[in-house]
């Protein structure tokens, strides 16, 4: 999946850089800048994907690297904190499309560390796990050497059986990091009512045994049981036939396809490999011909960068019920 496989471009020289406010000793602070963070809830720690960090203040110039990292800062308006962004799946959504532009794309996948530190940035966000890859030399402790604390989307080594509560805390923590805290639960609030008004559109049906189709040729790259996939199809009124396997995103034997009969297919949009391409090698494999779902062509498709955990979630919850539950989700 070139989403998750960092770019080969080993590097490791160290650029000298400027210390960054959140991690300026406390003694050079000026008296104003102390206070006014202090009244904005700093100094803030928090605990992400094994690293802790205490942030001073905002950070104020920052890298997103993965497209549901970048949209969470557009959703939280701090564009003007944007120095540098990389790696898209698709168009960002039209309501962030003007800020977007705005911000220069340092790569048009993963940058090199080099790359990222001409941006001068005193904060990177990683949306998975390929955005730290220590081999390539964009490990969270390269760049903390440098000055540079660094950011994991949580949905990357989160544990909880709960992803929707843990895109909550994602964006709850984001927003006390560059203090914006008001707006962060202000998204919140909007999505916990979002998520129950489709919730009670789709109560007392009958759920969709599904099959989530994101690539593969000898093997189906699906969704698995972890992960904010899986929650999606659950709360779109579906049941993954794959929610066994133990992580967010694995392979699964086309046998194990045939065998669960999934009655609907939901397939990842993304990269070069078209919808219709996807829909056609679904189509044309004899060892499939008797599953419900391509017996009666029901198909339902879902950009990635709706599935994985970022601001789009309430809506594609919703997007996705309608193609799985049109009757009940048009009145």
């Amino acid at each position: 999946m070139s989403r998750r496989t960092p770019a080969l471009i080993a590097a490791a020289v160290l650029l000298p850089l400027a210390l960054t406010a959140c991690s300026t000793p406390q003694g050079d602070e000026p008296t104003g800048n102390k206070a006014a963070a202090k009244s904005d809830g700093f100094p803030y720690t928090v605990t992400n994907c094994g690293v802790t960090t205490t942030y001073k203040a905002p950070p104020k110039r920052v890298v997103t690297m993965n497209q549901h990292v970048t949209e969470i800062m557009l959703e939280l308006g701090l564009t003007k904190s944007l120095v540098g962004t990389a790696y898209l799946d698709d168009k960002v959504l039209p309501k962030y499309a003007k800020d977007y532009a705005s911000v220069p794309v340092i790569a048009k996948e993963y940058p090199s560390y080099e790359q990222v530190l001409a941006a001068n940035p005193d904060f990177v966000y990683g949306g998975y796990s390929s955005a730290f890859t220590a081999g390539d030399g964009r490990g969270r402790e390269a760049f903390k050497k440098s000055g540079i604390e660094t950011r994991l989307n949580t949905e990357s080594c989160a544990k909880a059986d709960t992803p929707m509560e843990t895109l909550y805390e994602e964006i709850r923590e984001v927003g006390r990091t560059f203090g914006v805290t008001d707006r962060a639960e202000a998204w919140i609030k909007q999505a916990k009512a979002d998520n129950a008004a489709t919730a009670k559109k789709l109560k007392d049906l009958k759920a969709l045994p599904v099959f989530v189709y994101d690539s593969g040729d000898k093997t189906a790259f699906t969704a698995g049981g972890k992960g904010i996939g899986n929650e999606l199809i659950t709360r779109a009124g579906g049941t993954n036939i794959f929610a066994d396997l133990d992580k967010s995103f694995g392979d699964a034997s086309w046998e194990n396809v045939v065998a669960r009969k999934p009655e609907a297919i939901v397939i990842y949009d993304y990269g070069s490999t078209t919808v219709g391409q996807k829909k056609k090698r679904l189509l044309d494999d004899p060892a499939l011909a008797d599953v419900p779902a391509i017996r009666n062509k029901r198909f339902a498709v879902m950009p990635l960068s709706d599935a994985v955990l970022g601001v789009r979630v309430p809506a594609a919850v919703e997007k996705l019920a309608a193609q799985l539950h049109p009757a009940a989700t048009t009145s």
